[in-house]
Formats: C-alpha cells, sequence, structure tokens
C-alpha cells in the first residue's frame, strides 16, 4: 500500500469520525474579552474541546443591551441550532436562558445546561425536562460576617456598581442579606466613570463598600478608576468579582472557570446519556480570598492578622 493511499485514507478516516462525532454547542450571553465569559468558556474548552465536535457563539448583551438587539440574536442562534442539530447545548449567564432557552427550547426535546445564571432561575421558569445548570451566587453572608468581626459597630455601607439588570438584582440580594445585620445599605449604580467616582467618593461616609461589577460602565477606564481609588479611599471596600479587586481591597470572588467546567461535565453525562431531569440545579461551591495589598496600605484599614495570613495576596498598580 502506497504512501499516498494511507494518507487518503487517514483523511477518510478523520472525515467519517468528525462526520459521526456529537456536537457540543456553547452559547455565550457576552462577549470574550469581558472577564467573567472569558472563565466560563476557559472551563468549558477545558473539558469539551476534543470529546465532541465543538462550536462557539457569543450573543455579545452585554454592549448591545437593546431588546432588539438580543432578540434579533437569539433568533440567529435559534436558526443556527435546527441547520447544525447539536446534541447538547450549554448556555452561559441570564440573557441566553431568557431570549433563548425560554421562549424557544423550553422542554424541547434538545438538552440543555445553563451555568452563570445570578442568584434565582425562577424568572426562567426552570427546571425544564430538558435542561439543568448551576446558578451564580455570591458569598453575602460571609462579607457580612467578615465586616462585623472587624468592625462589629458598621450599620451604612453602599453598594456601587453599574446601572444594569443584573447589578440591580444583585443590589436586592445584597440589602436584604444586610437586613438580618442591621446594616443599611445604600444603592449607587452609575452609567458613567464620573457617577462611579461621585458615589465612590460618597460611599467614603459609610463603614464599608461592596463593589459590583464595572461591565455596564462604558467608559471606564482601568487606571482612572484606580486613581480614583487609590487617592480616595479610606473605608474598607469588598467585591465578589475578581476583576474588581484591583479597586477593592477585600476580594471574596466567584470562579468562572468552575462554572464552565461543572457545566461541561454535565454535557459529557447526558451524552453519555443522562437525563438532565435527573441532575439537580445546585449553586456554585468555590469562591477565593484575595487582598489587595495596595489598596490595604494606602487606605486607614486594619484587617486582623489571622485574616492576612490565609488569604492571597494581590498587587495592584497604575
Amino acid at each position: 500500500m502506497t504512501r499516498r493511499l494511507l494518507l487518503t485514507l487517514a483523511l477518510v478516516l478523520m472525515t467519517l469520525q468528525s462526520a459521526n462525532a456529537e456536537k457540543c454547542l456553547f452559547v455565550s450571553s457576552y462577549h470574550q474579552g469581558y472577564d467573567w465569559a472569558d472563565g466560563i468558556e476557559e472551563g468549558v474548552r477545558e473539558v469539551l474541546v476534543g470529546q465532541c465536535d465543538f462550536k462557539q457563539i457569543n450573543m455579545d448583551t452585554k454592549r448591545n443591551k437593546s431588546t432588539a438587539y438580543i432578540t434579533a440574536k437569539a433568533l440567529e442562534i435559534k436558526a443556527f441550532i435546527e441547520q447544525w442539530k447539536p446534541d447538547v447545548v450549554i448556555v452561559a449567564d441570564d440573557n441566553a436562558s431568557k431570549y433563548l432557552v425560554k421562549p424557544y427550547f423550553r422542554n424541547s426535546d434538545l438538552p440543555f445546561v445553563f451555568c452563570g445564571i445570578n442568584w434565582t432561575v425562577a424568572e426562567y421558569g426552570y427546571p425544564y425536562d430538558n435542561a439543568t445548570g448551576m446558578i451564580e451566587v455570591a458569598p453575602i453572608r460571609q462579607m457580612y460576617e467578615l465586616v462585623k468581626s472587624v468592625n462589629p459597630q458598621a450599620t451604612v455601607a453602599y453598594y456601587l456598581g453599574a446601572d444594569t439588570l443584573t447589578e440591580e438584582k444583585s443590589f436586592y440580594r445584597y440589602q436584604r442579606a444586610a437586613r438580618k445585620y442591621n446594616i443599611k445599605l445604600i444603592n449607587r449604580l452609575s452609567r458613567s466613570l464620573l457617577e462611579w467616582q461621585q458615589a465612590f467618593q460618597e460611599a467614603q461616609n459609610g463603614d464599608f463598600i461592596i463593589l459590583g461589577t464595572k461591565s455596564g460602565i462604558n467608559d471606564w477606564d482601568d487606571k482612572k478608576a484606580y486613581a480614583i481609588v487609590q487617592e480616595n479611599g479610606r473605608t474598607l471596600s469588598l467585591t465578589a468579582y475578581e476583576w474588581m479587586v484591583q479597586y477593592a481591597i477585600l476580594g471574596m470572588t466567584k470562579v468562572p472557570q468552575e462554572q464552565g467546567i461543572w457545566a461541561a461535565k454535565v454535557a459529557l453525562e447526558i451524552l453519555a446519556g443522562a437525563k438532565p431531569r435527573d441532575i439537580p440545579i445546585i449553586p456554585n461551591q468555590q469562591w477565593d480570598m484575595l487582598i489587595n495589598v495596595s489598596l490595604l496600605n494606602s487606605s486607614k484599614v486594619t484587617l486582623p492578622e489571622s485574616f492576612l495570613i490565609k488569604s492571597k495576596k494581590v498587587y495592584a498598580s497604575e
């Protein structure tokens, strides 16, 4: 058998294997370059690439927020699904479930695994017979207990973030929990960096600050924001987002890779015969403890030595 014939047979075999491979589609609500979405994608790809015929579509709804755009994008992805016919679909973050899965694939024959949905899935009607997933929650109780251990007299806090639906949703969760600790949480959501700067300066009057995400503040500038925080930050600031730790003293941060890895492993279970309805919906289980040493040193905040020892150190700079 000639070398050319062997090569031809190998190519034919590879083509047949590709044609018969089970198909996995990953739909991200956001865009590549957004830290949270990138982390989920990293986890999904780590597990699935090489295990199935893998494709990804990004809805890009963080930068394109109009209902008209999102609805049109969802219809475009629906058409792709009907044409490509994946065997399982992973959807990340809220908008993919809200605009794609719920209206077009609820209780259909196509299995879905969702991840990254904030706090609750009730508004999307999950669970479905054909869907399961992991919700995204922040360690709110742990944050408040930490603050009270550092400052038992803390009664007033500010919540700073982008003026988006996701951040409104997060604020109300933090606010509801704050009442249990006799803390008044003041909402300051911003559309611009200037508004965020004014809110941050005002928040110095509180006992501590919770930083939501910057995503949705379209004129955000990392260097300017860091300068604002370094110059004005004199009270304890906390965040649940890893990419916001450069602007906060303390991070108790969610791990997006956890969401992607879990969803991808569940997708493989489904390809092996598991039914989505038999797999429980669960919250995330992991978070990292981070201290921004640069901002801690430039502020007047003192943290317990025991906490400094057990936390990871981050050194942020301009």
